[in-house]
């Protein structure tokens, strides 16, 4: 018997060292390999953002090239997306957080599971991949997009030599967020689509008129994007006039070719020496009846003393996509790992994140609760840029985590979402005053010809309590660098917690257990 058990224990002492020492010779092992994999992947990531970058310096017109360069893009910024989750996956606080994303909290209501569940992959994914192995999936994620990027960057080198015979731009500042803020972001594809429709060449003895319908939700980017398709050389030398019509410019329908310009629209650019063809925009920020839409296009059609030969649409309702003479352009949000990309550059500015592992851990799940919202990220951006802290930035990660769960609790949707669709929502703040709560009723734009009438307070004075209004305000929010130049402000009032927002019937049954914790959220 004593043998016995002297064999057993023999054979465990035997197999506890032997599996010692073959995890410390598999740890040493793996280390060099992920370390290799992760210099290989900043080198090759190096490379293609030069491509990039140098391609976004000149015109490239070839179809096939400019897909090439969205495919790199995309890649570009997968690329960074999971280099940096991968560097974040030691910070213990988003790392907890990405596997019990806020979001889950909304699952009281099980008609907001798929949305929860949609904005929570947003935010964790790819990250939780990495975050959650110990060494394998990590090794595994990281190769599968390096051998990808590898592959891409083999691809590119007929590309890079037909880049040269294209002509440069003028030059723009390559400087951080200084160049995110005087450019368009993300809509490259799109903008060469608009380009092409308008520049193809109408069938001869045709008098039917190109609709482009352009769709949307609120503050996407359909201005912006049409109005840098307005400002391209080619197509301004393509038409004699653009015009650009509002909602107020044709709601009765009643529309005279003759007046574009005049009394009807903002003319956008006009050559009297030329005899041209007319551009004309129309803007609809609402929804419009469709027959006056109808009544409007038929008018454009049947009268040639203006020379319109192409319109653009824009609206947030699907349904102008039947007016449509060609394939609707449905512009969305941009893809998870390019909007992190965006918002990482607007907070760092030109400091690199590799040098700020703990900035940049926060900077990822931030960019996860953002809901993808380009004036979220402008906001949220240079509030944490002007304050490279990493107390500060964690400070605010908090905040934003529990007002935005808040937000999901009680009314089952993010605030960007209810202020694009005119609902009232909570604002959050850093510090608060007990019992006072501030309330954004809406969010509308301002062109910049009056800026003498904007408001004195900006939004991060209010929300770092350097500012403290009372009763009913406004806010500008942000001011945008880049055409049409717009200063988004928001109407606000401070109320208190007795006469807050009302909740939906439907949350009702959660809002005593949640109500102690939301309000110190506010």
């Amino acid at each position: 018997m004593e043998a016995l058990v002297s064999a057993v224990l023999g054979d465990l002492i035997s197999r506890s060292i032997s599996f010692s020492i073959d995890k410390c010779y598999r740890g040493r092992r793996d280390a060099p390999v992920i370390e290799d994999i992760l210099q290989r992947l900043r080198r090759v990531l190096l490379r293609i953002r030069i491509t990039v970058e140098e391609a976004e310096r000149r015109r490239v017109t070839n179809w096939a090239m400019l897909r090439q360069l969205q495919l790199m893009r995309e890649g570009l910024y997968r690329g960074y997306y999971v280099l940096n989750a991968y560097n974040a996956k030691d910070d213990p606080e988003v790392s907890c957080h990405d596997r019990r994303s806020p979001f889950a909290l909304s699952q009281f209501n099980p008609a907001k599971r798929v949305r929860v569940c949609t904005l929570s992959s947003m935010a964790s994914t790819k990250m939780s991949l990495l975050a959650s192995g110990t060494g394998r999936e990590a090794e595994a994620e990281l190769q599968e997009v390096l051998v990808g990027l590898e592959r891409m960057a083999s691809d590119m080198k007929e590309l890079v030599v037909f880049l040269g015979s294209y002509p440069l731009l003028s030059r723009e500042p390559y400087s951080g967020h200084l160049w995110l803020q005087n450019r368009m972001f993300g809509r490259e594809a799109e903008q060469e689509r608009i380009i092409s429709f308008l520049l193809e060449p109408e069938p001869p003895g045709s008098t039917n008129l190109g609709v482009l319908p352009v769709i949307g939700r609120a503050r996407v980017g359909k201005s912006t994007l049409v109005e840098h398709v307005c400002f391209d050389e080619r197509v301004r030398k393509h038409f004699s006039s653009i015009v650009f019509l509002g909602i107020g410019d044709i709601d009765d329908g009643k529309l005279s070719p003759q007046h574009l310009g005049g009394n009807k629209g903002i003319i956008k650019h006009q050559d009297l020496d030329s005899a041209g063809k007319s551009l004309v925009v129309i803007e609809l920020d609402g929804h419009m009846d469709e027959s006056t839409l109808r009544r409007m296009l038929s008018t454009l059609r049947g009268a040639r003393t203006a020379h319109v030969s192409k319109i653009v649409v824009t609206s947030r309702s699907e349904k102008i996509a039947n007016f449509g003479t060609t394939q609707t352009l449905q512009l969305k949000p941009l893809p998870r790992e390019a909007f992190w990309y965006f918002f990482k550059t607007i907070a760092f500015g030109s400091t690199d994140t590799e040098d700020h592992a703990e900035l940049a851990s926060v900077c990822m799940e931030m960019a996860g609760l953002l809901n993808r919202s380009f004036i979220g990220a402008y906001i949220i951006g240079s509030l944490l840029r002007a304050n490279p802290c990493s107390q500060f930035w964690r400070k605010v990660l908090t905040r934003y985590r529990d007002f935005t769960r808040m937000h999901f609790l009680l009314f089952g949707e993010h605030p960007s979402d209810l202020i694009a669709k005119d609902r009232p929502a909570y604002l959050w703040r850093l510090a608060s005053k007990t019992g006072t709560a501030v309330i954004v009723y809406r969010c509308y734009q301002a062109c910049s010809a009056r800026e003498h009438d904007l408001p004195k307070i900006t939004i991060n004075e209010v929300q770092i309590g350097s500012a403290s209004p009372r009763g009913k305000f406004e806010v500008l929010a942000w001011r945008s660098h880049i055409p049409p130049y717009y200063n988004y402000v928001l109407s606000c009032e401070v109320r208190t917690s007795s006469s807050s927002l009302c909740i939906p019937a439907r949350n009702m049954q959660i809002r005593g257990s949640s109500n102690r914790r939301c309000r110190g959220s506010i």
